[in-house]
């Protein structure tokens, strides 16, 4: 009975550290108003920057959205950054040279363990705007996006802006699980800005101040590892500047990309994901980390131990139940904005996939090297 008991307390110690966590996140996320544009000046010149390697079948449908921007082409710039493509990505780009659109070809030939850090510092100290703008090179958007964001930072001021990035045209039951999946970390970055606590971003839809960056020493210090040029620069900018970091909340400003189409790119890329928390300093974003990680570790060990000895299977259905109603309330409102709630049925069965990657990739993204366009890093 007194294992039982330690059982018990363990497992309520953890559900309900879980359940304060996600209600957090439903706070952070409610403190983020939806952005209503005032009167912007649209005064500020912006540099957006795009790393490509190998991105010829996309990469035309991301160059024509941003050429149709709505902002003043006066005042924007598009910086392509080729990392040593093999394909015609390179070509497609110069295409573009017509319609404003710059290629810087990296070249450099020592190896490289962050060739996209290379890649978007090489480009800012060759940009001319004030403010920078990241996105990917399979990315859409639609023709107000550089406007939204444009005027979001002339009213805000903030020094970093995280924007919402979705996942869209999903062709299989795998690639929706992802999108609510991904619905759910964009939301959970955002909550924490809302919280004035920023833990992540992503670079696909990532604004910053050029001046900033250089304040906080660009990615000195995180440039030997492959990823990271977005969260690991929001951590630095956010202790430099007193969390001075906002959430673009408004439909226009959302970019869309693919979810991975196979098991094997997806745990890739959640892989170079999860590596990042090797560089955290920010012990509050640790402590969140390990606590989430180690409430789906002891759903695991319940389940387990409960295939032999019935308790324990009782515990694991509490905390999975609890787990579901808490990630509902707080998808609810995060699929409400990105127009997306039917995906919310996917919810039971993808508690249970997601409970496994979580594990897992806790483990394997902090330990060894992963594939990342074509290259083994880590």
């Amino acid at each position: 009975m007194e294992i039982f008991s330690v059982a018990s307390y363990i497992t309520s110690f953890l559900t309900i550290l879980y359940v304060v966590v996600v209600l957090a996140f439903i706070r952070g996320w409610h403190k983020l108003t939806y952005y209503q544009p005032k009167q912007p000046a649209f005064k500020t010149k912006v540099s957006i920057l795009v790393a490509a390697r190998n991105e010829a079948v996309n990469i035309s449908k991301t160059l024509d959205d941003l050429c149709a921007q709505s902002y003043d082409p006066q005042l924007t710039e598009i910086i392509f950054i080729d990392d040593h493509s093999t394909d015609d990505t390179a070509r497609i780009i110069e295409s573009y040279a017509p319609k404003g659109v710059r290629l810087i070809r990296l070249n450099e030939d020592r190896a490289l363990n962050s060739y996209k850090k290379k890649a978007i510092q090489t480009a800012i100290g060759q940009s001319t705007g004030a403010l920078i703008i990241t996105t990917d090179a399979d990315c859409r958007m639609g023709k107000d996006w550089l406007k939204t964001i444009v005027g979001f930072y002339e009213e805000k001021q903030y020094k970093m802006i995280s924007s919402p990035v979705a996942y869209f045209e999903e062709k299989s039951f795998f690639e929706r699980a992802q999108a609510l999946e991904f619905l759910y970390l964009i939301g959970l970055g955002a909550s924490t800005i809302g919280n004035k606590k920023p833990s992540t971003c992503n670079g696909a839809n990532l604004a910053y101040e050029k001046q900033a960056f250089y304040e906080v020493g660009g990615f000195k210090g995180i440039d030997d590892l492959a990823s990271g040029d977005d969260e690991l620069l929001l951590h630095k900018i956010a202790a430099r500047f007193d969390n001075n970091i906002g959430f673009l909340k408004h439909h226009d400003a959302v970019v869309y990309t693919h979810a991975k189409p196979t098991l094997g790119e997806f745990i890739q890329q959640r892989k170079r994901w999860a590596s990042k928390s090797t560089r955290y300093k920010n012990k509050s974003i640790i402590v969140l980390g390990v606590g989430i990680w180690l409430f789906n570790v002891s759903i695991l060990l319940n389940i387990g131990i409960g295939l032999f000895i019935g308790f324990y299977l009782k515990l694991a259905l509490w905390q999975l139940l609890v787990k579901i109603i808490v990630e509902l309330l707080f998808l609810y409102d995060v699929t409400g904005f990105a127009k997306r709630r039917k995906l919310l049925v996917l919810l039971p069965v993808l508690n249970l996939m997601h409970i496994l990657y979580i594990v897992y990739i806790g483990i394997a993204g902090n330990s060894g090297k992963y594939n990342w366009k074509d290259r083994m890093v880590k």
